[in-house]
């Protein structure tokens, strides 16, 4: 792999805390993947966090399948990743149109498809591999699954879709890497698996009870991955996600995540919607710190590291009418058109917790994980990123 690629891929190891532990473990697990590639499956490859994951594996030289059905994710994130990794890199990417509920398409994601480069493809996905149906040849090393409705107040409007995708579709993909021989099966959690639980920082051993579907089906998630580990002998790792934000995040509809929405209203100078009087808080995570997660609960030798879960995020509070000035004040640095408005505060949200914080003591310690990106870095490269998506600088 050409001596660029890696820089690119290992640039998040450095970061704001270069130099510290966490850079360089992250750092060690790119360069030793750089020089031994592997086999991964990531689920929901078309989708926020998958597209990060998939661009990233590529960059480092990896061989990568992808299961996506395009419930929630979008064929332009795939051929934003062609775009960035090139045609070589691009030839080492199998995608496989299938649903997790689906568990046949699942075992065919996990087992070994048959390459047939832009057979039946067209768009982002001509020119890479395609899974044939016979399953034949090696299966993966690695399976990093993102698929899921990651929306509360979807569950809440369709708690029988949520099982069906986060629950039914869980459990098939675990049983299709048991089935496969997969050497580790990392999964996204959810701080939404706090719950009620009051405490801050939120701490891995102790949560509360579930306050929506979602909530509920992320935590019997964790439950399914620990059973399997006793019974199969299976290497899970879970990470929590907490609030996870960046480029190629979708702005539109009505599950929208918060800070793509009220990036694309002001980019139209709009006023943003704030649910409750503005308090509620969060610990947003920029999207490269989950993709250095990933790749260290993949990768990692400690054995005591194996079947847990952990926090992904920054260790950070910030309440949302503390978010909506601070990117005002760095949109108007990219995009001196841009017109300040207060925001609009209605009803807090069903299904919603008031304050979220992680501790990711556990996840540095057992993991090597430490975020190389905070909320003001990750917020100035999301949102020049949507500025110049939009055509405004």
């Amino acid at each position: 792999m050409a001596a660029g690629a890696f820089d690119r891929a290992a640039n998040t190891a450095q970061g704001a805390t270069a130099g510290s532990p966490a850079a360089g473990a992250y750092a060690q697990a790119c360069a030793q993947l750089a020089s031994a590639p592997r086999r991964w499956l990531v689920t929901g490859v078309a989708g926020f966090i998958g597209s990060h994951l998939l661009e990233t594996l590529l960059h480092l030289g990896q061989e990568v399948r992808g299961l996506d059905n395009f419930m929630t994710g979008h064929r332009h994130n795939l051929e934003l990743v062609r775009a960035s990794v090139g045609e070589q890199a691009w030839r080492r990417f199998t995608f496989i149109e299938g649903d997790i509920r689906d568990p046949q398409a699942c075992a065919r994601a996990c087992g070994a498809p048959v390459q047939a480069a832009g057979i039946g493809l067209g768009g982002s996905l001509a020119g890479c591999g395609r899974a044939g149906p016979d399953g034949s040849g090696a299966g993966v090393d690695y399976v990093l699954h993102q698929a899921a409705l990651g929306s509360v107040s979807r569950s809440l409007e369709d708690p029988l879709l949520c099982h069906a995708v986060n629950v039914s579709g869980f459990l098939n993909m675990l049983a299709a890497a048991r089935d496969a021989g997969v050497r580790r099966f990392v999964y996204a959690a959810s701080s939404a698996t706090y719950g009620d639980h009051p405490a801050l920082p939120k701490v891995e051993q102790h949560i509360g009870a579930p306050l929506s579907p979602y909530a509920l089906s992320k935590y019997v998630n964790e439950l399914y991955a620990q059973v399997y580990a006793r019974c199969y002998a299976m290497q899970t790792v879970g990470l929590r996600y907490f609030n996870v934000f960046g480029p190629r995040q979708d702005p539109l509809g009505a599950y929208a995540a918060v800070i793509p929405r009220w990036i694309a209203a002001m980019l139209d100078n709009q006023a943003v919607h704030i649910h409750g009087d503005g308090a509620t808080s969060r610990d947003f995570c920029f999207v490269h710190n989950a993709v250095q997660a990933n790749i260290l609960a993949a990768t990692g030798t400690d054995p005591a590291a194996v079947n847990q879960v952990y926090n992904v995020a920054v260790n950070a509070r910030t309440s949302l009418t503390q978010l909506h000035a601070t990117m005002q004040q760095m949109l108007l640095a990219v995009h001196p058109q841009h017109v300040q408005q207060a925001p609009h505060y209605g009803e807090f949200r069903a299904g919603d917790v008031r304050h979220s914080q992680a501790d990711i003591a556990k996840a540095a310690r057992l993991l090597g994980y430490v975020p190389t990106h905070n909320l003001a870095q990750g917020l100035r490269h999301t949102i020049a990123w949507y500025v110049a998506q939009a055509g405004r600088t």
